[in-house]
């Protein structure tokens, strides 16, 4: 898990980046803090990636094996999920090329979730082990395609992504809530997924109103309360989220975050509201110092964990 739980990294950055994205069309901010994430999240992600293909290379059916595992299945769907938001953002540059990268990572992410699913419905997972990451490749990964479609103006897929992304948001929603309910409770390291109940609203609310342009309508009011109250809930959760020790898995918070704040600006530039654009500024400049904050904790982890330890010779 930890290997797939690294690409929570880029994932995070590339999530920032889409809000500051957000921010340059309706706030006019420059666009070098965008294009810092992107490039960063591209790097570390071709890097990943690279290391990861390269041990799998080694291992025979390491891939198998890491979406069957229980815990870490659902993860694997952050490398592809990754490559949309890449792409689609590069789309703006090579049209061409990033169109074509675009669909075959949202064709990558089809045949993930397909796998997972099949595995999941024959018997391979328990309902105990069942966590809020097995929303991940399921809801906001399909909310994720149905942005990158829209970038790459394919409404009609764009809606059919929606589509599959609503459907397991009810469905797998629902088996993941049961299981939260009425199973008691989940290991420490699969709590992180609970920010995945803020993820899917954020997703889909983005998703809709980039395939929808103009006026809200009674979708896109009914998506953004949901937000509301997911937001809300995550608050609620904060008590919980403090006992947790920190580790990596922490980037996983870092992307419902940046989409969260990437819709709400995007809400705030069409609201009738006194003072949007001061709204909208606090909401990017707390989501963009919580995703330093938690890149600056892990620096500073991972130089205490490298650093070398000073010997007695007395």
């Amino acid at each position: 898990m930890p290997a797939l739980s690294r690409f929570g990294i880029p994932l995070g950055l590339a999530g920032l980046g889409g809000a500051w994205s957000a921010a340059r069309s309706s706030l006019g901010s420059p666009v070098w803090p965008e294009e810092i994430l992107y490039g960063a999240a591209s790097s570390l992600w071709l890097v990943l990636t690279a290391l990861y293909v390269f041990r799998g290379l080694r291992r025979k059916g390491a891939f198998t094996s890491d979406l069957r595992h229980q815990m870490a299945g659902p993860f694997v769907s952050f490398i592809p999920l990754v490559g949309i938001l890449l792409s689609s953002h590069y789309s703006q540059y090579l049209p061409p090329w990033g169109a074509w990268l675009c669909t075959a990572f949202i064709a990558a992410l089809a045949v993930v979730a397909a796998r997972l699913l099949a595995h999941w419905l024959t018997g391979g997972v328990s309902m105990q082990s069942i966590h809020p990451g097995y929303l991940l490749p399921m809801v906001p990964g399909f909310f994720v395609a149905s942005i990158g479609f829209s970038t790459i103006h394919a409404h009609d897929a764009a809606i059919a992504a929606f589509g599959i992304g609503a459907f397991f948001w009810l469905v797998v929603g629902t088996i993941v809530t049961v299981r939260l309910m009425t199973g008691g409770e989940v290991p420490p390291a699969a709590k992180t997924g609970l920010s995945a109940y803020l993820a899917a609203p954020a997703t889909a609310n983005i998703a809709w109103m980039v395939s929808h342009p103009g006026p809200a309508g009674a979708v896109q009011l009914g998506l953004t309360g949901v937000l509301a109250i997911m937001a809300l809930m995550q608050i609620m959760l904060l008590p919980e989220y403090r006992k947790l020790p920190f580790t990596q898995l922490f980037w996983v918070f870092t992307f419902p975050v940046g989409a969260t704040a990437n819709y709400s600006i995007r809400w705030l530039a069409t609201a009738d509201l006194p003072g949007r654009e001061t709204y909208a500024w606090t909401i990017l400049g707390l989501a963009s110092a919580f995703t330093l904050a938690i890149a600056a904790r892990t620096a500073s982890k991972s130089t205490r964990l490298t650093a070398p330890r000073s010997t007695d010779v007395r």
